[in-house]
């Protein structure tokens, strides 16, 4: 299985997101990225969490607001797992890269 590193890009930072939020929104949001997970299973190494930005990148793309680890036989498999995520759902993208092995290891 190849495993890939999700990131999670918005307009808005999580930090933002989550300070805007009600506690039933963010109950809401909780629930909706769970039930994704379940949808997932196996695919799901890492969850992930929000992230806050540190050091922007100096680029205009939206900031990375959070990550996820998966894993999958193909890109096109990956796919499969990230349709109807809540995140895109949401408005949001995801950026996919795959995790190559460390020569000589």
């Amino acid at each position: 299985m190849t495993k890939f590193l999700v990131l999670y890009r918005a307009k808005i930072s999580a930090t933002e997101q989550m300070s805007a939020s009600d506690p039933e929104q963010a109950q809401a949001g909780m629930d909706a990225w769970m039930a994704w997970a379940t949808r997932a299973g196996d695919a799901v190494v890492d969850l992930g969490s929000p992230l806050a930005v540190v050091e922007p990148a100096g680029d205009d793309a939206d900031p990375i607001g959070g990550y996820s680890i998966l894993q999958a036989e193909s890109r096109e498999a990956l796919a499969a797992v990230l349709e109807g995520h809540p995140h895109t759902v949401w408005g949001g993208t995801i950026e996919t890269l795959e995790m190559l092995s460390m020569p000589g290891m």
